[in-house]
This record gives C-alpha cells, sequence and structure tokens, in this order.
C-alpha cells in the first residue's frame, strides 16, 4: 500500500481524447507523493472554476517515478459535469489532488493464471495492476495472463497500445464491430470451464451490469475474483458514507463496506447484488 496520502497541487502535462468521451490525462506530481498501489484511486478537482464543488474519484492507470517529480495518468469517461470540466483543461493548468485512497488488488503466490476483465474505462486498474504488480512481481512469460477486455463498440476500447504483447488479449464488442461479438462476461463464460481453480485468479473492472454478471457467472465457480467496484464517491475517505455497499460478513449475514474506504477492491463473493444479471 501507499506510505501516505498526499493532499497537493498537480499539473496538467497532457490531456487529450483517445475515443469518444473518452480522455487520458497525464500530470506532474511533487516526488513526495506516496506510490499507488494497482486498485487505489486519486481524488481530483480544479479548484479554480466555477464548477461542482465535488471531488472525482479516478483509477491510477499509470505512475512512474523521475529524478524531481513523479508523473501519473489518468483514463477518464466524461459523464457528468465534473468530468466534462475536466476534458477541457489544458496542459499547465493546476488540480487539486487527494491520494493514493482505498484497498488496492493483492497478488497471491503460486499462481500460474491470471484472467483480467475489463469493461469500458475498467481497463485503467487492471493494466496499472498488469504492468505494476503482475509482470514484475512474476517476471514477464513466467505466469499465463489472458486479458479480456470489453467496450459497446470498437471505437470505444481503450488501453491496447498498452496491452499488445503484455498479455494474451481477448477483445469483445457489444456491437461486433471488433472481436467477440457480445459482452466480455459472455465469451469468460464460454472460456472459464477450461481453466483450473487451483491455479487461477481473476481480476475484474467494469460498469455495475458486468460486475452482477460476473457474480452470477461465478457463483459456483472455486476460481476466486477480485473486483475493483466503481461507484460515486464524495470524501474518498469513508466518511460521508455515500459508497456504501451491501457485503456479506463471516456470520453469513449483510452488512455494509464503504467502497472508497474498504474498498475499491472486495472478494467478488462478498458481495450483495440486488438485482440477477446474465452475461
Amino acid at each position: 500500500m501507499s506510505e501516505k496520502e498526499s493532499l497537493l497541487t498537480a499539473q496538467i502535462i497532457d490531456n487529450r481524447r483517445v475515443a469518444p468521451a473518452h480522455f487520458l490525462m497525464t500530470v506532474r506530481l511533487p516526488l513526495s507523493f506516496a506510490t499507488p498501489f494497482p486498485g487505489q484511486f486519486v481524488m481530483i478537482r480544479n479548484d479554480e472554476c466555477d464548477g461542482p464543488l465535488l471531488a472525482r474519484p479516478l483509477s491510477v492507470y499509470g505512475f512512474q517515478r523521475q529524478q524531481d517529480h513523479a508523473v501519473m495518468d489518468l483514463l477518464y469517461r466524461v459523464a457528468g459535469r465534473g468530468t466534462s470540466l475536466f476534458s477541457r483543461m489544458m496542459p499547465g493548468e493546476e488540480l487539486c489532488f487527494f491520494g493514493p485512497l482505498g484497498k488496492g488488488f493483492s497478488v497471491p503466490t503460486g499462481v500460474k493464471r491470471v484472467l483480467l476483465v475489463a469493461g469500458g474505462v475498467g481497463v485503467a486498474p487492471l493494466i496499472f495492476l498488469l504492468h505494476k504488480g503482475l509482470l514484475p512481481a512474476h517476471g514477464k512469460g513466467i505466469i499465463e495472463t489472458i486479458f479480456y477486455l470489453g467496450a459497446r463498440t470498437a471505437e470505444l476500447l481503450t488501453g491496447l497500445e498498452r496491452l499488445c504483447g503484455s498479455c494474451d488479449l481477448k477483445i469483445c464488442t457489444d456491437d461486433g464491430s471488433r472481436g467477440y461479438h457480445g459482452p466480455v462476461t459472455g465469451l469468460l463464460k464460454h472460456d472459464i470451464g477450461g481453466f483450473d481453480a487451483g491455479d487461477t485468479v481473476i481480476y475484474a473492472c467494469g460498469p455495475k451490469p458486468m460486475v452482477r454478471a460476473m457474480g452470477n457467472l461465478l457463483q459456483d465457480a472455486p476460481i476466486p475474483c477480485q473486483v475493483s467496484l466503481e461507484e460515486r464517491m464524495a470524501c474518498g475517505l469513508g466518511a460521508c458514507l455515500g459508497c456504501a455497499v451491501a457485503v456479506r460478513t463471516g456470520e453469513g449475514k449483510t452488512d455494509y463496506r464503504r467502497v472508497c474506504k474498504d474498498g475499491p477492491v472486495f472478494d467478488l463473493r462478498d458481495i450483495v447484488f440486488t438485482s440477477p444479471a446474465g452475461p
């Protein structure tokens, strides 16, 4: 995990459109910024504009340390007024930056095969996990890594340049414009029976319908799955309780956990889904 959360000012290096309504922002941070663990996130806001008061949570997509500063990549989709304001910001402008926050992914020892399942901008924390968690920990070529990447259409696929050559990439589009014709969970359902539960682990991140479908698919499968939840957050610290989700406790009861503080990464089998969803 990170050494310590930091509240500071970040300067935009680049902020460019990479797909319709999808942007890649690169920011410069002080060297003192704590190293994020894969699966953690940051809260950002523009204090100079007349925009929304609340900060927006974004998953860490990439992080590097330079000689006298750090650089972070953030992949985001324009979904409302706050992210729309971010998309219009220019290099040299500054953001209020808080993080790294939350509980990230854990990488078990002895695993021979990793399945990464991403929908939309859920690709961001999984690519960071691949390059900063899995490959350095196990060594490229030692562990079998299969990446299931899904989007509504081919033009909405993001992160391809960071995946090619790093894993066995399986692309899915809802409209069939590239790769498997259907949701990413549909292809995973087709393949799941061929994986040995004793040496396989799954990591997933995507919209709620995808996560619910993953829960249904793996309900009776013994393969462990860690999932990063995408939820609206107000504070990022667990104080407002606005991002609480229902989970199963060890006693078989239902309780609530804060996605920002207790997550965003959870064991998929612990999550209580309010409605069923197919793959």
